[in-house]
Protein backbone atom coordinates (compact mmCIF):
# COMPACT_ATOMS: atom_id res chain seq x y z
CA UNK A 1 0.00 0.00 0.00
CA UNK A 2 1.49 3.34 -1.02
CA UNK A 3 1.83 6.27 1.35
CA UNK A 4 -0.97 8.81 1.02
CA UNK A 5 -0.02 12.43 0.29
CA UNK A 6 -0.32 14.88 3.16
CA UNK A 7 -3.44 16.99 2.74
CA UNK A 8 -5.17 19.42 5.07
CA UNK A 9 -8.61 18.21 6.16
CA UNK A 10 -11.10 19.28 8.79
CA UNK A 11 -10.84 17.39 12.06
CA UNK A 12 -13.97 15.30 11.44
CA UNK A 13 -12.89 14.53 7.88
CA UNK A 14 -9.45 13.41 9.00
CA UNK A 15 -10.90 11.21 11.73
CA UNK A 16 -13.32 9.63 9.26
CA UNK A 17 -10.49 9.10 6.79
CA UNK A 18 -8.41 7.31 9.42
CA UNK A 19 -11.35 5.10 10.37
CA UNK A 20 -11.96 4.23 6.72
CA UNK A 21 -8.30 3.29 6.38
CA UNK A 22 -8.45 1.24 9.57
CA UNK A 23 -11.44 -0.72 8.31
CA UNK A 24 -9.61 -1.48 5.04
CA UNK A 25 -6.56 -2.69 6.98
CA UNK A 26 -8.85 -4.71 9.27
CA UNK A 27 -9.85 -6.83 6.29
CA UNK A 28 -6.38 -8.30 5.83
CA UNK A 29 -4.62 -7.75 9.17
CA UNK A 30 -5.25 -8.73 12.75
CA UNK A 31 -5.71 -5.94 15.27
CA UNK A 32 -2.18 -6.32 16.72
CA UNK A 33 -0.79 -5.78 13.22
CA UNK A 34 -2.51 -2.39 12.90
CA UNK A 35 0.20 -0.32 14.58
CA UNK A 36 0.62 3.41 15.13
CA UNK A 37 3.60 3.41 12.77
CA UNK A 38 1.63 1.62 10.03
CA UNK A 39 -1.27 4.04 10.32
CA UNK A 40 0.94 7.11 10.39
CA UNK A 41 2.92 6.01 7.35
CA UNK A 42 -0.05 4.82 5.32
CA UNK A 43 -2.22 7.84 6.08
CA UNK A 44 0.62 10.33 5.72
CA UNK A 45 0.13 11.87 9.17
CA UNK A 46 2.16 12.22 12.33
CA UNK A 47 1.89 9.72 15.15
CA UNK A 48 0.67 12.53 17.37
CA UNK A 49 -2.50 13.02 15.33
CA UNK A 50 -3.61 9.46 16.03
CA UNK A 51 -3.31 10.16 19.74
CA UNK A 52 -5.16 13.43 19.23
CA UNK A 53 -8.13 11.82 17.48
CA UNK A 54 -8.33 8.48 19.30
CA UNK A 55 -6.25 8.78 22.47
CA UNK A 56 -3.84 6.09 21.36
CA UNK A 57 -3.65 2.79 19.54
CA UNK A 58 -6.20 0.99 21.73
CA UNK A 59 -8.75 3.74 21.16
CA UNK A 60 -8.17 3.62 17.43
CA UNK A 61 -8.47 -0.17 17.30
CA UNK A 62 -11.71 -0.07 19.28
CA UNK A 63 -13.13 2.59 16.94
CA UNK A 64 -12.16 0.50 13.90
CA UNK A 65 -13.79 -2.62 15.32
CA UNK A 66 -16.96 -0.68 16.14
CA UNK A 67 -17.09 0.64 12.58
CA UNK A 68 -16.49 -2.85 11.16
CA UNK A 69 -19.21 -4.30 13.40
CA UNK A 70 -21.63 -1.61 12.26
CA UNK A 71 -20.75 -2.43 8.66
CA UNK A 72 -21.44 -6.11 9.34
CA UNK A 73 -24.83 -5.36 10.88
CA UNK A 74 -25.81 -3.07 8.00
CA UNK A 75 -24.56 -5.45 5.34
CA UNK A 76 -26.47 -8.42 6.73
CA UNK A 77 -29.78 -6.60 7.04
CA UNK A 78 -32.48 -8.87 5.61
CA UNK A 79 -34.48 -7.68 2.62
CA UNK A 80 -38.04 -6.48 3.03
CA UNK A 81 -39.35 -8.95 0.45
CA UNK A 82 -39.55 -12.73 0.59
CA UNK A 83 -40.64 -15.18 3.27
CA UNK A 84 -38.83 -15.47 6.59
CA UNK A 85 -36.57 -18.32 5.47
CA UNK A 86 -35.58 -16.51 2.28
CA UNK A 87 -34.69 -13.38 4.24
CA UNK A 88 -32.60 -15.46 6.63
CA UNK A 89 -30.79 -17.01 3.67
CA UNK A 90 -29.88 -13.55 2.35
CA UNK A 91 -28.57 -12.48 5.76
CA UNK A 92 -26.49 -15.63 6.19
CA UNK A 93 -25.04 -15.22 2.71
CA UNK A 94 -24.02 -11.64 3.51
CA UNK A 95 -22.48 -12.79 6.82
CA UNK A 96 -20.39 -15.45 5.10
CA UNK A 97 -19.25 -12.94 2.47
CA UNK A 98 -18.26 -10.44 5.17
CA UNK A 99 -16.16 -12.96 7.10
CA UNK A 100 -14.64 -14.21 3.85
CA UNK A 101 -13.56 -10.68 2.89
CA UNK A 102 -12.49 -9.58 6.39
CA UNK A 103 -11.15 -12.83 7.78
CA UNK A 104 -8.03 -11.62 9.59
CA UNK A 105 -9.78 -8.77 11.33
CA UNK A 106 -12.88 -10.78 12.18
CA UNK A 107 -10.78 -13.61 13.59
CA UNK A 108 -8.86 -11.15 15.78
CA UNK A 109 -12.18 -9.75 17.06
CA UNK A 110 -13.41 -13.24 17.97
CA UNK A 111 -10.08 -14.11 19.58
CA UNK A 112 -9.91 -10.82 21.47
CA UNK A 113 -13.46 -11.22 22.76
CA UNK A 114 -12.70 -14.74 24.01
CA UNK A 115 -9.41 -13.64 25.63
CA UNK A 116 -11.14 -11.36 28.10
CA UNK A 117 -10.71 -7.99 26.38
CA UNK A 118 -13.78 -6.23 27.78
CA UNK A 119 -14.08 -3.63 25.02
CA UNK A 120 -13.88 -6.21 22.24
CA UNK A 121 -16.21 -8.51 24.12
CA UNK A 122 -18.83 -5.77 24.40
CA UNK A 123 -18.63 -4.96 20.68
CA UNK A 124 -18.75 -8.65 19.79
CA UNK A 125 -21.78 -9.30 22.01
CA UNK A 126 -23.63 -6.25 20.68
CA UNK A 127 -23.05 -7.31 17.07
CA UNK A 128 -24.09 -10.91 17.70
CA UNK A 129 -27.24 -9.80 19.53
CA UNK A 130 -28.18 -7.49 16.66
CA UNK A 131 -27.78 -10.33 14.17
CA UNK A 132 -29.71 -12.94 16.15
CA UNK A 133 -32.50 -10.62 17.33
CA UNK A 134 -33.48 -10.06 13.71
CA UNK A 135 -34.73 -13.62 13.56
CA UNK A 136 -37.41 -12.72 16.08
CA UNK A 137 -38.48 -9.52 14.36
CA UNK A 138 -42.15 -8.90 14.99
CA UNK A 139 -43.89 -9.44 11.70
CA UNK A 140 -46.62 -11.68 10.37
CA UNK A 141 -44.14 -14.06 8.75
CA UNK A 142 -41.74 -14.82 11.59
CA UNK A 143 -39.51 -17.87 11.33
CA UNK A 144 -39.45 -18.90 15.00
CA UNK A 145 -41.62 -18.42 18.03
CA UNK A 146 -40.11 -15.75 20.30
CA UNK A 147 -39.57 -17.50 23.60
CA UNK A 148 -36.69 -18.29 25.95
CA UNK A 149 -35.98 -21.74 24.51
CA UNK A 150 -35.85 -20.50 20.91
CA UNK A 151 -33.59 -17.58 21.84
CA UNK A 152 -31.25 -19.99 23.61
CA UNK A 153 -31.24 -22.22 20.54
CA UNK A 154 -30.51 -19.30 18.20
CA UNK A 155 -27.59 -18.15 20.35
CA UNK A 156 -26.15 -21.66 20.13
CA UNK A 157 -26.76 -21.75 16.38
CA UNK A 158 -24.99 -18.42 15.90
CA UNK A 159 -21.89 -19.83 17.62
CA UNK A 160 -22.10 -22.89 15.36
CA UNK A 161 -22.45 -20.69 12.27
CA UNK A 162 -19.40 -18.65 13.24
CA UNK A 163 -17.30 -21.75 13.83
CA UNK A 164 -18.40 -23.23 10.50
CA UNK A 165 -17.38 -20.10 8.56
CA UNK A 166 -14.01 -19.79 10.30
CA UNK A 167 -13.28 -23.48 9.74
CA UNK A 168 -14.33 -23.17 6.09
CA UNK A 169 -11.91 -20.29 5.59
CA UNK A 170 -9.05 -22.50 6.76
CA UNK A 171 -10.02 -25.92 5.44
CA UNK A 172 -12.51 -25.31 2.60
CA UNK A 173 -14.25 -28.49 1.51
CA UNK A 174 -17.43 -26.92 0.11
CA UNK A 175 -18.14 -23.87 -2.01
CA UNK A 176 -19.51 -20.72 -0.41
CA UNK A 177 -23.11 -21.21 -1.49
CA UNK A 178 -23.16 -24.73 -0.10
CA UNK A 179 -21.84 -23.38 3.19
CA UNK A 180 -24.65 -20.80 3.24
CA UNK A 181 -27.16 -23.60 2.73
CA UNK A 182 -25.64 -25.72 5.49
CA UNK A 183 -25.72 -22.87 8.01
CA UNK A 184 -29.27 -21.83 7.18
CA UNK A 185 -30.48 -25.41 7.08
CA UNK A 186 -28.90 -26.08 10.47
CA UNK A 187 -31.18 -23.55 12.15
CA UNK A 188 -34.22 -25.01 10.44
CA UNK A 189 -33.23 -28.51 11.54
CA UNK A 190 -32.48 -27.51 15.13
CA UNK A 191 -35.76 -25.64 15.50
CA UNK A 192 -37.90 -28.08 13.55
CA UNK A 193 -38.69 -25.51 10.90
CA UNK A 194 -39.40 -26.34 7.28
CA UNK A 195 -37.97 -24.28 4.46
CA UNK A 196 -41.35 -22.65 4.01
CA UNK A 197 -41.16 -21.35 7.56
CA UNK A 198 -43.73 -23.78 9.02
CA UNK A 199 -42.61 -24.82 12.49
CA UNK A 200 -43.65 -28.06 14.12
CA UNK A 201 -43.39 -26.18 17.42
CA UNK A 202 -46.45 -24.12 16.59
CA UNK A 203 -48.61 -27.13 15.68
CA UNK A 204 -48.92 -28.45 19.20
Amino acid sequence: MTTAPRTRLRSDERRAQLLDLGVRLFATRSLPEISIDLLAETAGISRGLLYHYFGGLAGFQEAVVRRAAADLIARTAPPAEGDAFERLLVSVRAYVEFVDENYEGYLSLVTGAKSGNESLRAIYDEARAALTDRIFASDSDHLLEDNASMRLLVRGWSALAEEMVLDWKVNGGVDREELVGLITGALAALAGVGVAGESSLTDA
